[in-house]
This record gives C-alpha cells, sequence and structure tokens, in this order.
C-alpha cells in the first residue's frame, strides 16, 4: 500500500484568472497516472482559492473579502461539496480509493463554515481538515481563536489536521512554528505540518517530541530544488536539516531515519510543480508525479511502508480501515 497523503482536486480560479500553474485537477486523471507508478489510495481536498471571495480581483491576483462580486456566500461550502460529489456520487468506485478532507478558513465566517461541515457530515465521509492559510490571506493563529470551533468539530469527529506550512519572513499567515504552538495547546488533536516544515531542523524536532504532530514532505523536489539554488522559502542553512539537497531521496530516507515515527510521504499533486509570472520574471519550479514517486521508491520497501503507510494510517485513525481494502 502507497499513500500519498497530500493532494488537491478541483480546480483554483484565482491561480487560473492570474495565469499562474497548476490550477486544475480531475479526480480520474490524478488516480490514472498515479495509479500507474504504484500509488494506491490518496488524500485529498480541494485547491486553495474559494468562490465566496471577490472573484473581481483575480484577473490582478488581489485578495479580497467583502467587496466586489463572489459567486457564494460561505468559504469553502461549494468546493468541500463539489470535491465529495466527484469522490462519492460521480464516481464511486474509482472514489473508494480517496480520503477526503474538508477545507476551511480559519479566519472568515467560521460559525457558517462549520454548520455547512455538519450539514456534509451527514451526507458524506470525510477524514480531516485541510488549511493552506498563505493564499487567501488568513493568518494561523486564529485557528486558536475564532477558528476554534474546527478545533472543536476535529476533536468531535476524531479527524486530523493537514496545514500548510512557511518559514519565510515574508509569509504572515502560515509560519510552521505558529501551527507546533497549537499542536502543542491542543494535545488531543491530531496534526501535519505541510512541507517539511521547509526543512526547518527546529520545527522537525518540535514534531518528534509531540505525540500528535506529524510532517508531510509534499511537493518535495522543488523544495530540494529550493536549498540547491538558494530560493527563500525553504529554511536558512543555519536552521536547516542537514543532507544532501542534490539527492531527494537521499533526503526522503535522512528524514525517515531521523523522524522514524512522524514523517508521512505526500506528493502535493498537482502543486508538485508551480509555475508564475512574478514581478515580471517567469519563474519555473518544475518536477513530476513520477520524480516524487521514484525518490520515495529509492529508499527501499521498509521505508517505503513506514512512510506511506503505517504513519499514514497512525496520523489518520480510521474508525474502519477496511475502506483502505
Amino acid at each position: 500500500m502507497i499513500i500519498d497523503c497530500h493532494n488537491h482536486i478541483g480546480a483554483d480560479m484565482l491561480f487560473y484568472l492570474h495565469g499562474d500553474f497548476p490550477y486544475a485537477q480531475q479526480m480520474v486523471d490524478m488516480l490514472q497516472e498515479g495509479e500507474s507508478l504504484g500509488v494506491t489510495h490518496w488524500i485529498a481536498f480541494p485547491f486553495v482559492s474559494y468562490a465566496a471571495m471577490d472573484v473581481t480581483g483575480f484577473r490582478e491576483g488581489s485578495v479580497r473579502f467583502g467587496s466586489g462580486t463572489s459567486l457564494e456566500e460561505v468559504p469553502y461550502a461549494f468546493e468541500n461539496r463539489r470535491l465529495l460529489d466527484e469522490c462519492q456520487r460521480l464516481f464511486p468506485e474509482e472514489g473508494k480509493k480517496v480520503l477526503p478532507f474538508v477545507m476551511v478558513d480559519p479566519m472568515r465566517d467560521t460559525g457558517v463554515q462549520a454548520r455547512e461541515l455538519e450539514k456534509l457530515r451527514e451526507e458524506y465521509r470525510f477524514h480531516g481538515i485541510k488549511i493552506q492559510s498563505t493564499i487567501i490571506q488568513s493568518d494561523i493563529k486564529r485557528l486558536a481563536h475564532e477558528g476554534s470551533i474546527f478545533l472543536d468539530l476535529a476533536r468531535q469527529w476524531d479527524i486530523p489536521f493537514l496545514i500548510h506550512s512557511s518559514v519565510a519572513e515574508s509569509d504572515l499567515w502560515a509560519q510552521a512554528h505558529d501551527i507546533i504552538d497549537i499542536a502543542e495547546a491542543n494535545p488531543d488533536i491530531r496534526f501535519c505540518a505541510a512541507h517539511s516544515c521547509r526543512y526547518d531542523k527546529e520545527c522537525l524536532d518540535r514534531i518528534q517530541a509531540l505525540p500528535n504532530a506529524w510532517f508531510d514532505c509534499s511537493a518535495h523536489c522543488i523544495h530540494c530544488k529550493g536549498v540547491v539554488d538558494g530560493l527563500p522559502y525553504v529554511a536558512p542553512k543555519e536552521r536547516r536539516f542537514d543532507t544532501d539537497y542534490t539527492d531527494p531521496a537521499r533526503v526522503i530516507a535522512d528524514l525517515a531515519a531521523a523522524y522514524p515515527s512522524k514523517f508521512l510521504w505526500g506528493s502535493d499533486s498537482p502543486f508538485y510543480s508551480y509555475a508564475a509570472e512574478i514581478n515580471n520574471e517567469v519563474v519555473k519550479l518544475i518536477s513530476t508525479y513520477e520524480a516524487e514517486v521514484t525518490a520515495l521508491k529509492k529508499c527501499g520497501e521498509e521505508v517505503v511502508q513506514r512512510v506511506a503507510d503505517v504513519n499514514t494510517r497512525a496520523y489518520l485513525k480510521l474508525a474502519d480501515e477496511s475502506i483502505l481494502a
């Protein structure tokens, strides 16, 4: 069994209208490509921008709320239902291989979001809550305040969080240490910080010490490239986990050895690649699903089973693991 713990299904209007890449992925296409590489199950959630934002700002890349034109009223209400419909109504057989997570905005209209999730819970199965707070400019620290209703739901339903993490000084919304602070304060809820905490060793060590925390390696190959090229979205050298970042497989092996029960493997499909025009310059960070899986498999069967199966099932804590059969 190989569980890919980090995937997006659906479409991102902000990325599409602003001219960024990628901006969409269909479930069936994801399964077909992944299965050809040996992946058997997928944790998946919607893309990041949502129809209750002011869509009139998307062409210029602006993130606005409460003005202009929105297509929906409740953050992620449409996107979560659309994902669950695709997985469990449109393609129910194929969708058995997908473990859906719902997306939330931890800062805006949290009460009405929670009520929509309660309705969905009566109709569909889902297994966790995903937050990507950078793109929507929603401070992850608000999860402990107006977003605490989502903590209550996770506790009630015994489902985990998967949260996008950053260490870049310019990212005011998703600092890895803030995510770990929330995990420390809520020991009865499970948390996973995405993107290997950008290889920040202090954050990884803090996760190692917490019984309710994990990290995933989503978009691993382009993060390794970020280290090699000295890009600012990874931890600086003095804080960085020490390994050979010219070899993504070596990095997985070393992280799996250092954090044997805390490392989850995920591809971040389709965001294992990223391309956009930034300050009149095209920025391209390109990998493939095949490259992500190849780096994992080079580490040997024991590591594959541990980081793409055993650890992931411990994090999910499914009430009925027969759904993986």
